[in-house]
């Protein structure tokens, strides 16, 4: 009989990616207060990268301290820009200030992937992404948030690259998968090797 692998995450294009790769999984996303971790990592100046992987590895464990017999895979996606970490916008307001600062400069999308069996990790991957903004002028940024909005508040940066956010760049250099939230080449060759997915 298959593991069962579980996403803990509620993210519903990590779940798309995951199904049009065919690989068969549950969800569950994990609560974890994401905020009070990462101000006690950033009050401890640790890296984005290091963020990146602790708020994975916790979703992860969480889920699979419950469900043992598991692989469980977390997820979690930081945005380094200029010295400090975005989060996802509280407000229209706050996305524009985001936007407004990172508009023609370069950031960095730090996303990370851990498997937890047992309550242990077991694998890890952490890839970056390097996005280069277009300098936008302010009345399309006016008018892609007004647009966009109830689906960009759920994500870091207040952009989808899936979505109209693909038309704020002129040049990402690194893994697509890992803008999207899932290094998802990684997670097969490792699921591949391990003989859970065939090969």
């Amino acid at each position: 009989m298959a593991v069962r692998i579980i996403l803990a995450s509620q993210s519903p294009i990590r779940r798309d990616l995951l199904t049009r790769a065919g690989i068969p999984h549950e969800v569950q996303p994990a609560r974890v207060d994401e905020d009070a971790v990462k101000s006690a990592l950033l009050a401890e100046e640790a890296p984005p990268r290091d963020i990146a992987d602790a708020l994975a590895e916790l979703k992860a464990q969480k889920i699979s301290e419950r469900i043992p017999d598991a692989l469980v895979i977390g997820c979690d996606q930081v945005l380094a820009f200029d010295g400090d970490i975005l989060s996802k916008p509280a407000s229209p307001e706050e996305a524009r200030t985001q936007l407004g600062r990172m508009r023609g400069k370069a950031h960095r999308l730090i996303s990370a992937a851990v498997i937890c069996e047992g309550g242990r990790p077991i694998w890890r991957h952490v890839g970056v992404v390097q996005m280069q903004m277009r300098d936008v002028s302010n009345d399309y940024l006016d008018d892609y948030i007004a647009r966009n909005w109830d689906s960009i508040r759920h994500s870091v940066g207040a952009y989808k690259l899936e979505e109209e956010g693909v038309r704020l760049f002129q040049r990402i250099t690194g893994d697509h998968f890992h803008v999207l939230g899932l290094p998802l080449l990684e997670l097969i060759s490792f699921l591949a090797i391990r003989g859970e997915i065939k090969a």
